[in-house]
């Protein structure tokens, strides 16, 4: 346990003049002489899934071999510093993600392992995973949960008949109702940390200052000067992460808005792609740091994507790309593509590692599936899935192993694994058998 002489409350905001700022997990905020589970640093994980598209080409996905002493896979090779907090996890099927039209439904049947057909209004199949767990771990933040996107869905392939709901997000709050993904972070930025009762309020709060926490500095350096030494330390690199991710939403609005008539860039054109996902990527973090959701989604790229990859030289687009005919050099690119992916990934595991949380870190207290609904992206088919289980979840996931299981063994069984190590109590998910005692 902690043992801390004053008690502030963990729903502690700094506020000044329409801004408010929530802020991350201190040692004040659990009263002297109380048992950590009884505190607001009980034991609660944070949640994320995030999907990439197009699947993975899973000779260079899989490891050779399974158990604790495995080699990271080339496309997997970027988490090979976090071994002990990565469960990579093969072999697995979702049935329920399988159609004639496989980029009409991928996304949105990967974290339900269900079908578009035979949905029911009030029923529960085809609730998502994340959703399923904000209505049991998000209903005291913010925010139940946050749908994040790397890129704008525009131009999805929408599955006759269903709609574009299922090709455009990861999740479902009913059967029925799709949750869309937001790609803008100034939006989510706003969305976290704006205050105001109407957007233009919010608004007007940036144009007056440039800066949200200009308004709370005098309240947050009397707040310090209350706190302990290592409590002061967290506020300080907390503000100081809001800062900077707001100084680049900044950066980006004022290049957008800065009246220049620039003509639509083609689909596959993106120069701060990079920069796109690591802000997407820090504002999940610092939803979980503030306790403003537990539960985070979020789509690096969508299905179908044209983005090209001349950063890391690879000229060709996504989606074609991942038509790779066994082509060894288109293989080659694709597989370039995917480890790219992953090494952004790699990077926000980083940033999780030195991020304080209670008695630990924020990877410590995460459960965050890497992964797609799809195998080989040139047969679309969904058999066996890519997926990584990343961080520890308060000592309830195992870490540091490969586990294959046996044909046809459900997909959604691991969905099912991670609400119950969440603390979900969910007896059942898609087409799911029961849950992986091994994770």
């Amino acid at each position: 346990m902690f043992i801390t002489r004053k008690h502030l409350s963990r729903r502690t905001v700094l506020r000044g003049a329409g801004a408010a700022i929530a802020l991350p997990l201190l040692d004040a905020m659990i009263p002297a002489a109380t048992a950590l589970a009884n505190t607001a640093a009980a034991p609660r994980p944070r949640l994320g899934f995030v999907y990439f598209p197009h699947g993975a080409v899973m000779d260079y996905w899989m490891p050779k071999t399974t158990g604790k002493d495995f080699e990271f896979s080339p496309i997997l090779k970027p988490l090979e510093p976090f071994r002990e907090y990565t469960t990579i996890v093969t072999g697995l099927r979702n049935k329920g993600g399988e159609s004639s039209d496989p980029h009409g439904i991928i996304a949105g049947t990967w974290l339900s392992c269900y079908g578009p057909a035979n949905r029911e209004a009030g029923g529960e199949l085809g609730v998502t995973a994340d959703q399923l767990a904000a209505r049991y771990i998000g209903q005291d933040t913010t925010l139940p949960s946050l749908e994040l996107a790397g890129e704008s869905a525009g131009g999805v392939s929408c599955a006759p008949g269903v709609g574009c709901g299922f090709a455009s997000t990861v999740s479902f709050r009913t059967p029925l109702q799709p949750l869309p993904m937001e790609h803008n972070p100034r939006k989510v930025f706003y969305q976290l940390f704006g205050q105001g009762d109407t957007e233009e309020e919010r608004k007007a709060i940036v144009r007056e200052s440039g800066s949200l926490l200009d308004h709370i500095t005098e309240k947050a350096h009397k707040l310090s000067r209350s706190l302990g030494p290592a409590d002061r330390a967290t506020l300080a690199d907390y503000l100081d992460s809001v800062r900077e991710i707001e100084r680049r939403v900044q950066k980006m609005a004022n290049s957008s808005e800065s009246g220049m008539q620039l003509p639509d860039a083609p689909l596959g054109a993106s120069e701060n792609f990079a920069e796109q996902i690591g802000m997407m990527f820090e504002l999940m973090g610092l939803a979980w740091q503030s306790n403003q959701t537990r539960v985070v989604s979020f789509m690096i790229a969508k299905e179908v994507s044209m983005r090209t990859y001349n950063q890391i030289g690879v000229p060709d687009a996504f989606h074609p790309l991942s038509h790779h005919q066994n082509n060894p050099d288109k293989i080659a690119r694709l597989v370039k593509i995917q480890t790219y992916h992953t090494d952004l990934f790699s990077k926000f595991v980083k940033r999780l590692s030195t991020m304080p949380d209670g008695d630990g870190t924020m990877l410590d207290h995460s459960i965050i599936l890497f992964g797609s609904n799809m195998s080989n992206s040139d047969l679309h088919n969904n058999d066996p899935l890519p997926s990584v289980i990343v961080g520890r979840g308060y000592g309830r996931i195992k870490g540091g192993q490969h586990l294959h299981y046996p044909q046809d063994t459900p997909h959604a069984n691991l969905l099912l694994t991670m609400l119950d190590r969440a603390g979900v109590p969910v007896k059942s998910l898609g087409n799911s058998t029961g849950t992986f005692a091994e994770v």
